[in-house]
């Protein structure tokens, strides 16, 4: 993977130290802040590729940054959280992180998660660049864009690629481990993250679940993606 830049906010020192060493083991660079409002900073004047974000931070608060962030920016974000309520974590979610890790964690396995997300920021498809395009909806898979009835929406990566996986095979239902082992390439994330990516797509293209255009349920498997004129 070619060198990346990193952007860790977390206000436990310990912490930082040990995921940059492991980072720096990967050739990555890395940048840290220990609040969230230099954080922002950080992340609006360095442009890192992937952001490493606590849920508790003194000054702003993860959350707040986070939702901040992702008014301007397509980073990926994976939350660090000591909290292991499930709410904390779909919330995080539904305000635009990709992923989470609840403390304590494996260093190696946040190092994994990253690269997963790297991947899926930078996944192309360079002998089918052709967009797909269907009533109402084009993605571009060449630009990582796509458009509701000439309409720009924005998509988090993650949420783009599970949009392009499910897209790119019209009327396959496709359970939610396919779709979490597809798109991120490990196994351990907790599926349930699925259903709240479809929520955002869901919302994001106008798509009603209760009478779908693009996005269908597949009751007792996962998701399928048939478009209805």
């Amino acid at each position: 993977m070619s060198r990346a830049r990193v952007l860790i906010i977390e206000d436990e020192a310990h912490i930082v130290d040990v995921l940059t060493w492991y980072f720096q083991r990967e050739g990555w660079e890395v940048l840290s802040a220990h609040d969230g409002i230099t954080g922002l900073e950080l992340a609006r004047q360095q442009a890192p590729d992937l952001i490493i974000l606590d849920l508790m931070l003194p000054g702003l608060d993860g959350m707040e940054v986070c939702r901040r962030l992702r008014q301007e920016s397509r980073t990926p974000i994976l939350m660090l959280t000591a909290r292991d309520a499930e709410m904390d974590k779909i919330t995080g979610l539904e305000i635009g992180a990709d992923d989470y890790v609840t403390k304590p964690f494996s260093s190696r396995e946040v190092v994994a998660r990253v690269k997963a997300l790297l991947r899926r920021a930078s996944y192309s498809e360079p002998s089918r660049d052709e967009p797909l395009v269907f009533p109402g909806l084009v993605i571009d898979r060449a630009g990582k864009e796509v458009s509701v009835n000439g309409r720009p929406v924005r998509l988090t990566p993650t949420e783009f690629q599970v949009l392009l996986l499910l897209a790119s095979h019209p009327g396959c239902a496709f359970s939610r481990d396919e779709i979490i082992q597809h798109v991120t390439g490990v196994e351990y994330i907790d599926t349930r993250t699925v259903d709240v990516h479809i929520r955002h797509l869901r919302a994001k293209l106008g798509d009603d679940p209760s009478r779908p255009r693009y996005l269908h349920t597949v009751w007792g498997t996962g998701y399928k993606f048939e478009a209805l004129t």
